[in-house]
């Protein structure tokens, strides 16, 4: 398996995409000895899904797959037969899955079943490797047409080939799942050593500390504004809205999708919506306890999903107060109290009475400068062990890119 990677390695950035094309999958096909291009319809059956409901039961032995490849139940009968590639007829089109037992097919899933000519699981790596999104007919969901998928072509080596190429993919995929699983993994574990020394550092009163709850320690705490309920109007252009897709490990991004209001709007809120330099971020609403503090001097209002904290001076510092509001959000304070243990949106009462421990200025910042340093250097791991994922990825478009142009043999002759 290393030797078809190493070999692979070269050629993958030639083949981000993965995705063969119908010119390059008849041309590179005709070149190799033996192989032919077919259709689809020549070399294998799609077999339509139907509503489970008849079917379903708590004692059937067949899985139920969705369009997705997510088992939505068992049945009592079957549709397909084990070895089966299952693609989304609607809804998620372009990630088939291989079914190795019977199971029932919704209606929103075909099954493609290879004929005696085609190696069930050569048709699977296959499909993977294929853009069904170039057959989308649907407008605002994702749809493929039995008709059209009969017609795509496909390059058909003879059947002791097509064992031998899924033998090759099989072997170096189970590795790719290694190395992945490997990664995430570490990925994981980065993230989290930065959480948990993070909980440390709060929840141990060293000398000196006092507790405090948020709302004495702020001059202010505000929710953003409520453009819904004031009835704001907005424009292609003015001055912009920040909303909780705009605050990104802790920096503040404004995107093309920004909404703008009036310069009349802008002068009756401006005093109290627009943010400082120091102003800490809280979004409230959606996705909760992202953070981050103002550095820059710009001209925007925060929406009603972002809280702005404005900290005493003197009493505690931005920085100190954002660690703290992460530690918060990461110990499940905020959902403890909400009803059904989940958190829907946190209030301005449930930040102001929050207890935290407060150290004096100085230590506070001797302990940001600790954090700081420690979360920098666990992003620049998660950022090797994101980039480890990513190439991993592009190996795998380019193993199946050179197993379905003939050129993945060639590597090992």
């Amino acid at each position: 398996m290393k030797a078809i990677e190493n070999r692979a390695r070269g050629s993958a950035a030639q083949h981000q995409g993965g995705a063969l094309n119908k010119g390059n999958t008849e041309s590179h096909a005709e070149k190799k000895s033996g192989w032919q291009t077919k259709k689809f319809g020549e070399v294998l059956e799609i077999r339509n899904g139907r509503n489970q409901r008849e079917v379903e039961s708590a004692d059937g032995e067949f899985p139920i797959y969705g369009s997705a490849g997510n088992v939505m139940g068992m049945a009592t009968d079957y549709i397909c037969e084990g070895g089966t590639t299952i693609i989304g007829r609607k809804g998620n089109i372009n990630s088939p899955i291989y079914a190795d037992t019977r199971f029932w097919n919704v209606d929103t899933a075909f099954g493609l079943t290879a004929k005696a000519c085609m190696n069930s699981r050569f048709l699977y790596f296959f499909c993977l490797s294929y853009d069904f999104s170039a057959h989308n007919r649907g407008t605002t969901i994702p749809s493929l047409v039995k008709t059209e998928l009969l017609n795509i072509p496909i390059p058909v080596p003879p059947l002791a080939e097509q064992q031998r190429i899924v033998g090759l993919l099989d072997e170096a995929f189970e590795g790719l799942a290694t190395a992945k699983a490997n990664a995430e993994k570490n990925l994981q574990n980065a993230r989290a050593l930065f959480e948990s020394h993070l909980q440390s550092v709060f929840t141990q009163r060293g000398p000196g500390w006092v507790e405090k709850p948020i709302g004495e320690l702020c001059e202010r705490l505000h929710q953003g504004l409520n453009t819904a309920g004031e009835k704001v109007k907005f424009y292609d252009s003015g001055y912009p809205i920040i909303q909780t897709r705009n605050i990104d490990d802790g920096v503040v991004e404004l995107d093309s999708k920004m909404k703008f209001m009036s310069e009349d709007d802008w002068q009756l809120y401006k005093d109290k919506y627009r943010p400082e330099i120091g102003d800490v971020f809280f979004t409230n609403i959606g996705t909760i306890g992202k953070t981050a503090i103002v550095t820059t001097d710009r001209d925007y209002l925060i929406h009603w999903n972002i809280f702005k904290l404005r900290p005493l001076l003197g009493k505690v510092t931005s920085e100190f107060l954002r660690y703290t509001l992460e530690q918060l959000t990461l110990s499940g304070y905020f959902e403890k109290l909400q009803k059904g243990g989940t958190v829907d949106f946190v209030t301005k009462k449930m930040i102001s009475e929050a207890l935290i421990l407060l150290p004096a200025i100085a230590e506070q910042k001797t302990i940001v400068a600790k954090l700081d340093d420690l979360r920098e250097e666990t992003q620049r791991l998660a950022r090797l062990y994101e980039q480890k994922l990513a190439a991993l990825g592009a190996l795998k478009k380019s193993l199946l890119h050179q197993a379905f142009t003939g050129k993945l043999q060639r590597l090992l002759d």
